[in-house]
């Protein structure tokens, strides 16, 4: 016989596509709640506004401020936290800012250096040098303004969450155990296996050394600054968490005078280093490819998550994907230029952004000025930092990557997006951040083939008279997932039967599992006829 199944409507398994889920804050600062429709409105205002030309100028303002105050500590701890100097960190927020942020998309959404990034980033200026860092952001830049005007914004709705936040746990991990070694102004060994392998080594190093537990002090009290200031909600509404933290043990070191050290200051304008002809010539190698993916596909999804999330906080406007994807790589494209670092849309700061009572995009183009008028009047005030304290706040941002009190609930209810997201995470640790996320990425396919290709097998006539045949009738999805678990059902019927095996009520039926039913009636003693929905198959 050859087995057929009827027309059918295939199940259509996209997940996350309708509701993805809220990326996860970077940094300590809590999620807002959806503010009233009139206080989040981007529509023109009512006649009581204080100026009809620019009716959210004061609101803007504000929350301008709030944006940048939460953006400075956290520009300058992701550059040193990614081998780069700080400046370039701040760099990438002022163009996040001005150009990002001028451009359509999303409304409220922030952009700027993200500590999801830093482990990439960081590999890569190892690896290719910080000349070739900017080649690196430029070309991935333009691959993100070429998604974009594919339209492939939306697609990006489609990547399993479990792969996602596994993703994110992984860059936490790795991201942790990095800057445990830069809380006590040591260097750590390379990769995210040696580093965890090395802390023995590091506990042992910092109790022998009085300047490495100074340095452990200051960012240990940075983390608690950052876990306890914003339950004191008078002094939160006043000054963010990181820049608090950030503050306190600046004051700290320089009023105790501990030798520890501190971030090195280059210049706003001798840290802008345009890639020339030589670090473009790198990109032919396999890993510089492998890069540029990795910073256009990661830097899209968090961002298209982080819109996503954002959109939930307020009343006005939703997010244009495709729009959001293109000011992204504009940003990016601008970034490669100038030598700085890859940017991405934040919860955090777009969430402080909300919060704040911003309502247009001025809010965070002005916060990009603010950043350029900090970097340009005061860049030596970037030289008392210590860079303990920038490390503490990398810890608690490494830490709220991962999905800590999400992950029991997932595993109870859907124990197979756990094993996508903590098998995603190991791999990351494990190999780099390219082929964790491929791994994660692959077992959320093989996944979701699994589930979708359910097939049962309903037997009648097995008690009849021998003379009587063996009524088989398939249900659900047949593919080659399957074909093991029906050849096996169908080879334990009683040889010396006649089998009527009817197709009918499968929804699909793939190539693989065609040709073997095929080949199992061949091989009984008589010809069967192909299954149509009015005249089942016959196997002797």
């Amino acid at each position: 016989m050859t087995p057929k199944s009827t027309p059918g409507t295939a199940t259509d398994v996209t997940t996350g596509a309708t509701a993805p889920s809220p990326a996860p804050a970077t940094d300590g600062a809590p999620h807002p709640t959806p503010t009233h429709p009139k206080e989040s409105s981007l529509s023109p205002s009512s006649p009581s506004s204080p100026s009809p030309r620019w009716p959210h100028l004061r609101a803007d303002f504000t929350a301008s401020i709030v944006v940048f105050l939460v953006a400075l500590p956290l520009c300058v701890g992701v550059a040193v936290a990614s081998g780069v100097p700080a400046e370039l960190g701040l760099i990438t927020g002022i163009v996040g800012g001005l150009l990002t942020g001028f451009l359509p998309g999303s409304s409220l959404q922030v952009s700027g250096p993200a500590a999801g990034l830093t482990v990439l980033v960081f590999e890569a200026v190892k690896e290719f040098g910080l000349g070739t860092l900017g080649a690196l952001v430029l070309v991935a830049g333009l691959l993100q303004l070429a998604m974009g005007a594919l339209r492939l914004g939306r697609w990006f709705r489609a990547i399993s969450v479990a792969v996602v936040q596994g993703m994110l746990a992984g860059i936490g991990l790795v991201l942790i155990a990095a800057q445990l070694y830069t809380l006590t102004d040591a260097k750590a060994p390379g990769s995210g296996l040696a580093n965890l392998g090395g802390l023995p080594g590091l506990v042992t190093g910092t109790a022998g050394s009085g300047a490495a537990l100074s340095a452990l002090a200051v960012g240990a009290g940075t983390i608690a600054v950052l876990v306890l200031w914003p339950r004191w909600k008078r002094a939160a509404r006043i000054l963010p968490a990181p820049l608090a933290a950030v503050a306190l043990a600046t004051l700290a070191v320089f009023a105790l005078d501990l030798p520890i050290a501190r971030v090195e200051v280059h210049g706003l304008l001798s840290s802008i280093q345009p890639p020339g002809g030589s670090d473009f010539a790198q990109l032919a190698g396999v890993g510089a490819i492998g890069t540029v993916l990795a910073f256009a596909l990661i830097a899209s999804a968090e961002s298209l998550f982080s819109a996503a999330a954002v959109d939930r906080l307020h009343d006005g406007p939703r997010t244009q994907y495709d729009k959001e994807l293109m000011a992204q790589g504009a940003g990016n494209t601008v970034c490669g230029i100038l030598g700085a670092l890859p940017m991405t849309a934040v919860i955090v700061r777009s969430s402080a952004n909300v919060s704040a009572g911003a309502r247009t995009k001025a809010s965070r183009v002005m916060h990009g000025a603010w950043l350029l008028i900090f970097a340009a009047a005061v860049p030596a005030a970037l030289g008392i930092i210590p860079v303990a304290a920038l490390a503490g706040v990398l810890v608690h941002a490494g830490f709220k990557l991962i999905p800590v009190r999400d992950f029991g609930p997932l595993w109870r209810e859907h124990r197979g997006e756990a094993v996508v997201l903590a098998a995603t995470a190991i791999a990351i640790v494990v190999t780099n951040m390219f082929e964790g996320v491929l791994i994660g990425l692959l077992l959320a396919i093989a996944k979701t083939a699994w589930e979708t290709s359910h097939v049962h097998l309903e037997f009648s006539g097995l008690d009849a008279p021998s003379t009587e045949p063996v009524q088989v009738r398939a249900l659900g999805n047949a593919t080659f997932l399957r074909l093991p678990k029906i050849l096996d059902q169908l080879e334990a019927l009683p040889h010396d039967r006649e089998v009527t095996l009817d197709l009918t009520g499968l929804r699909h039926l793939d190539h693989a599992c065609a040709t073997a039913l095929t080949t199992w009636s061949t091989h009984r003693s008589a010809p069967t006829n192909s299954p149509t929905p009015d005249s089942p198959a016959h196997a002797p």
